[in-house]
C-alpha cells in the first residue's frame, strides 16, 4: 500500500490511534488549538504530514483555524423539496467563500452517517449540516459523535435545527379551502415514515379542528405519482369531499389524473391544493393551488446559522423562511356556492 493509498483513507480517529490521544483531542487541534497542549499538536502535526495529510487543509487549520470548508449530508429519499435545500445550501455556502464536502446517504444509518462525519472532520471541515426525512433519524443524529458545530434540517433534533415550517404551511392550505366554503376536507398523506407528512397532517387536522368541521380518515400515498393516482381512484369512488389537501405535488399529479379519468371536474366538483410548488405546478390542468417553500432562502439562512455559530453567535436568532400559499386554477368554491 503506497502512502497515497493511506492519506485518502486516513480519516480523524486514525489519526488519534498513531498519536495515542482522543479523536476529540485531534478535533480540538484542528480548531480550537489553544485548548490543546503545544507538543500534543506538534504531535498531530507530525502524523498528518507523515501520513501527507495536510493538502486536505487539516494540517492547515492547525496554523489558521479556518479551512473555509463545511459537511452538507443528506439522508433518506430523494425528494424534491430535499434535492432543492441541498442545492441551495450549496450554493449559499460558496456564496460565502466555502467549499463544500456532499454525501449522501439512502437512509439515516448510524455506522454509515458517523464514517462519513469521521472522513469529513478527518478533512478538516469547520462545521457540518445534515438533512433528514425519516422519522428515526431524531435518534440516530442525536447519537452521533459530532466535534464541529452542526445544523439540522428537516427534522427537530437536540442539535440546532433550521427548518420552513411544515405545520404552517398545511394550515394555509387547510385554510384558504374552508375559507373557499369547503366543509368537508379531505387528505392525502405522505408515508407514515415522514416528519414532513406527519407534520402537514398534523397542520391539516388541526385547522379542522380550530374551525369546528370534521375530520375525515385521511388516505396515505408513498409521495409518488402513482401513489396519488391510487389514492385518487378512492377519492373519486366515494365522493365524500368537495376539496382535498395532498401533501405533495407529485401525489396531486397523480390525483388530478384519476378524477379527470373518472369524470370528476377539478375544481368545479372537487377543489385540490398541493404543497411544494414543484416547476411543472402552474403549467397542470387546472394550474395547481399549493405551497411554495422558499428553499433558497432556506439555505441562505442555514448558512447564517452556521456561520454564526463558527464566530461563536447564536444561531437561534437567524429568522426561519416560512412557507407560502400560491393560489392557481385548481382550487375554487365548492359545487352550488357563487
Amino acid at each position: 500500500m503506497t502512502k497515497s493509498d493511506v492519506s485518502r483513507r486516513v480519516t480523524m480517529r486514525d489519526i488519534a490511534a498513531m498519536v495515542g490521544v482522543s479523536h476529540q483531542t485531534v478535533s480540538r487541534a484542528l480548531n480550537e488549538p489553544d485548548r490543546v497542549h503545544a507538543e500534543t499538536r506538534a504531535r498531530i502535526e507530525e502524523v498528518m504530514q507523515s501520513l501527507r495529510y495536510q493538502r486536505n487543509g487539516a494540517a492547515r487549520a492547525l496554523a489558521t483555524r479556518r479551512t473555509r470548508s463545511i459537511g452538507l449530508i443528506s439522508t433518506g429519499l430523494t425528494l424534491h423539496s430535499h434535492s432543492k435545500r441541498m442545492i441551495a445550501i450549496n450554493e449559499a455556502a460558496r456564496a460565502e467563500g466555502y467549499q463544500v464536502s456532499m454525501a449522501s446517504l439512502p437512509r439515516a444509518d448510524r455506522v454509515a452517517l458517523q464514517a462519513e462525519l469521521d472522513a469529513m472532520q478527518g478533512q478538516g471541515i469547520e462545521g457540518v449540516v445534515i438533512i433528514a426525512a425519516d422519522k428515526q433519524a431524531r435518534d440516530v443524529i442525536d447519537s452521533l459523535v459530532i466535534d464541529v458545530p452542526v445544523i439540522i434540517s428537516g427534522i427537530a433534533s437536540h442539535q440546532p435545527s433550521i427548518s420552513i415550517d411544515q405545520f404552517e404551511g398545511a394550515r394555509l392550505a387547510t385554510a384558504h379551502l374552508a375559507d373557499l366554503g369547503h366543509r368537508r376536507i379531505g387528505h392525502l398523506a405522505g408515508p407514515d415514515w415522514s416528519v414532513d407528512a406527519e407534520d402537514r397532517m398534523r397542520g391539516w387536522r388541526t385547522e379542522l379542528e380550530s374551525r369546528g368541521l370534521p375530520v375525515p380518515e385521511p388516505r396515505v400515498g408513498d409521495w409518488t405519482v402513482r401513489s396519488g393516482y391510487e389514492r385518487g381512484l378512492e377519492f373519486a369512488e366515494a365522493r365524500e369531499e368537495t376539496a382535498i389537501f395532498c401533501a405533495n405535488d407529485r401525489m396531486t399529479v397523480g390525483l388530478i389524473a384519476a378524477l379527470h379519468e373518472r369524470g370528476v371536474d377539478v375544481p368545479g366538483q372537487v377543489s385540490l391544493v398541493g404543497f411544494d410548488d414543484i416547476p411543472e405546478a402552474e403549467f397542470l390542468v387546472p394550474s395547481l393551488t399549493t405551497i411554495r417553500q422558499d428553499v433558497l432562502l432556506l439555505g441562505r439562512q442555514i448558512i447564517a446559522a452556521l456561520l454564526a455559530m463558527l464566530d461563536e453567535e447564536s444561531a437561534a436568532e437567524v429568522p426561519v423562511a416560512q412557507p407560502e400559499l400560491i393560489v392557481r386554477n385548481s382550487s375554487a368554491p365548492p359545487p352550488g356556492d357563487g
